[in-house]
C-alpha cells in the first residue's frame, strides 16, 4: 500500500507461501461454480434460458465489493490487524454460502418442495441466496489477501512478483483439483450422508465436492490468520489516511476522465473478449451433458445419465483447460518476445479463441448427426467426438492464460507512460 504500509522488511518466503495458499481454497469452489453449478441449477427447475442471470451476481459484486473491501480494510483498526479480519469473515461466508448451495435440495424438500414436481422454488430460493453470498463473500476474500501479500513484500519489487506467482500456482493447483473433483462420479462414497431421498448421485456429487472445499479453505485460512500475524494500524497511519477518504471517489472519476486512446482501446477489446468468454464459461459443461453426449437435465433415467456424464467430460475438460493455462503463462514471456511484442500475441491468441468458440458449432453437429445416424441417442460419443470437443477445451487455455495476463500488463505499461499510479489500473 502507500502511505499505510505497516511491515517494513520482507516477510519470510514461508509467510507469503501460507498466505498464498488461501487461493488454492478460494479457486477449488470456483472451479465447482464453473464446471457444476450451470447443469445444477436446472435440476432445480430454473431454465436454462434463465440461469445465465444468476451469475450477474459475479461482475456486481466485483465491480462494487471489492473496492468497498479493500478501501475499508487499509484504514482498519482490529487489534488483529488489517487484512485478517476481512480474510477470516470471507471465508466463513464462503463456507456458509457452499453449505446453502449444496444442501439447497434438502432443504427446500424439508421446507416443503414436492419431490414430483420439477420446479422446487424453496430450492431455487436458497441456492440464490447462498450463490450470491457466495460471489459476494469470494470478493471480500481475495482482495485482502492480495493486499497482505503486497503488505507483507513491503514493496520489494522482487518479492512482489515471488508473492504474486506463489498466488497464481495456488489458483492454479484449486483448479486442478476443483475439476478433477468435479470429473469423478463416485466421490459421494466417501459422504455417505450427502445422498438423500431429495438428491440424487449427481446432487449428492455436488455436496461431496463442497463439503471438500469447506474442509480445504478452513484449513488453510486458519493456518494463515493463525500463523501469519499482522500489526495493528497505528492512530499516526489512521489519520494520514483518513484525510484522503474524500477523494476516493474524485480519483476515481478522474482517472476515467484523463484515459488516452489506447488505453479506450485496451478496455474495449478486453471488454470483448469477456462477452466472448462468458457464454463459454458458464454453460460449457452444459454443452458436454447436451449437445456432445445428448442428454437431458429432466428426462428419463438414462438421458438423465447421459446428461451427467457428459457434464463429469466437461469438468475433465475444464481441467485440462487449467493445465493449459498454467503450462501458458509460463511461456508467455519468451513467446512475446519471439513474435514482436505482447500485442501481436493477443491479436493471434484472439484468432485462436474465435476458431474454437465457432468449432462447438461444427462439433454439435457432428454429434448431432452421429446419433440420428446411428439411432444411439443414449450411448456415449464416438472418441473422435469426445476427443475434439476436450482438445477445444484444451487449447481455449491459451487464449484464457492471455486474458488473465496481457491486458494487466498492458494497463500497467500505458498508465506507466501516462505517469499516473499502478492502483487505478
Amino acid at each position: 500500500m502507500e502511505n499505510g504500509d505497516i511491515i517494513q522488511s520482507p516477510s519470510p518466503l514461508r509467510k507469503i507461501v501460507t498466505i498464498a495458499a488461501i487461493a488454492a481454497g478460494i479457486q477449488f469452489g470456483w472451479a465447482l461454480q464453473l464446471s457444476l453449478l450451470t447443469p445444477y441449477v436446472q435440476t432445480l427447475g430454473v431454465p436454462h434460458t434463465w440461469a445465465a442471470f444468476i451469475w450477474l451476481c459475479g461482475p456486481i459484486s466485483g465491480l462494487l465489493v471489492q473496492p468497498i473491501v479493500g478501501y475499508n480494510s487499509d484504514r482498519c483498526t482490529s487489534r488483529f490487524g488489517r487484512r485478517r479480519p476481512f480474510i477470516a469473515a470471507g471465508a466463513t461466508f464462503v463456507s456458509i454460502a457452499v453449505f446453502l448451495i449444496g444442501f439447497a435440495k434438502d432443504m427446500g424438500h424439508h421446507a416443503g418442495d414436492s419431490l414430483e414436481s420439477p420446479t422446487k422454488p424453496r430450492a431455487v430460493a436458497i441456492f440464490v441466496v447462498g450463490f450470491w453470498i457466495l460471489d459476494v463473500a469470494n470478493n471480500m476474500l481475495q482482495g485482502p489477501c492480495r493486499a497482505l501479500l503486497a503488505d507483507l513484500s513491503a514493496n520489494d519489487h522482487k518479492k512482489m512478483r515471488t508473492a504474486n506467482g506463489w498466488f497464481s500456482f495456488f489458483m492454479a493447483v484449486g483448479n486442478v483439483l476443483g475439476y478433477a473433483a468435479g470429473s469423478y462420479s463416485h466421490l459421494y462414497r466417501i459422504f455417505p450422508f450427502t445422498r438423500t431421498k431429495a438428491c440424487d448421485v449427481y446432487c449428492a456429487n455436488l455436496k461431496s465436492c463442497f463439503t471438500i472445499d469447506i474442509m480445504i479453505l478452513l484449513l488453510v485460512t486458519v493456518t494463515a490468520v493463525t500463523t501469519v500475524k499482522e500489526d495493528p494500524l497505528t492512530k499516526q497511519v489512521q489519520e494520514e489516511e483518513t484525510k484522503t477518504q474524500a477523494a476516493f471517489v474524485g480519483e476515481i472519476v478522474t482517472a476515467f476522465k484523463t484515459l488516452k486512446k489506447p488505453m479506450w482501446i485496451l478496455l474495449l477489446v478486453t471488454c470483448l473478449n469477456w462477452i466472448a468468454w462468458f457464454p463459454f464459461l458458464l454453460f460449457d459443461t452444459d454443452w458436454m451433458g447436451t449437445e456432445v453426449y445428448g442428454g437431458k437435465v429432466k428426462g428419463n433415467a438414462n438421458q438423465v445419465k447421459m446428461y451427467s456424464d457428459g457434464v463429469r467430460a466437461g469438468a475433465l475438460g475444464l481441467m485440462i483447460n487449467s493445465i493449459v493455462l498454467g503450462l501458458t503463462s509460463l511461456a508467455l514471456e519468451p513467446v512475446g518476445r519471439l513474435i514482436g511484442g505482447v500485442k501481436n500475441l493477443w491479436a493471434i491468441v484472439n484468432f485462436i479463441l474465435c476458431a474454437c468458440l465457432a468449432s462447438t458449432v461444427l462439433i454439435t453437429k457432428i454429434a448431432e448427426a452421429w446419433r440420428k445416424h446411428n439411432g444411439a441417442d443414449l450411448v456415449h460419443p464416438p472418441l473422435n467426438i469426445k476427443g475434439s470437443a476436450l482438445a477445444v477445451f484444451g487449447l481455449l487455455g491459451i487464449p484464457l492464460a492471455v486474458t488473465f495476463s496481457i491486458p494487466f500488463a498492458l494497463a500497467s505499461i500505458y498508465c506507466s507512460n501516462a505517469g499516473g499510479g499502478q492502483g487505478k489500473v
